[in-house]
């Protein structure tokens, strides 16, 4: 499991992404469609149509790295672009372990909580 520090911000891609991009077209994605710097050090993660498999493009000082992960059976609960008219979400590491782990986030429930902001 990633452990990352609490600057690292994590976006989602909505919607479906095509899969057979690497780092260039990934990065690309980045800036134009999320309008983010990609060399910024947080992560960017995208998912393709059939929703099982996800891949999380991450910019470290000396280069990208590029996590891939196909699910044998199954799929991840992805938002798709008719919710929302954003095209991406902001998201914690916690909630992101959620997602990869198999858990809707759509239907689970975020209980009250103190959370200081910096």
């Amino acid at each position: 499991m990633l452990s990352l520090p609490t600057a690292v911000k994590i976006y989602l891609a909505r919607g479906a992404t095509d899969m057979r991009k690497s780092i260039d077209g990934l990065s690309g994605l980045v800036q134009h469609q999320l309008a983010q710097d990609p060399i910024s050090g947080h992560l960017f993660v995208f998912c393709n149509r059939g929703r099982d498999r996800i891949k999380i493009l991450y910019w470290e000082q000396s280069g990208y790295w590029l996590l891939h992960k196909r699910l044998e059976k199954g799929t991840f609960a992805w938002p798709v672009p008719a919710e929302c008219a954003t095209t991406q979400i902001e998201m914690t590491s916690a909630e992101l372990a959620v997602m990869l782990s198999g858990i809707d986030l759509q239907h689970a429930k975020k209980r009250r909580w103190y959370s200081r902001t910096a």
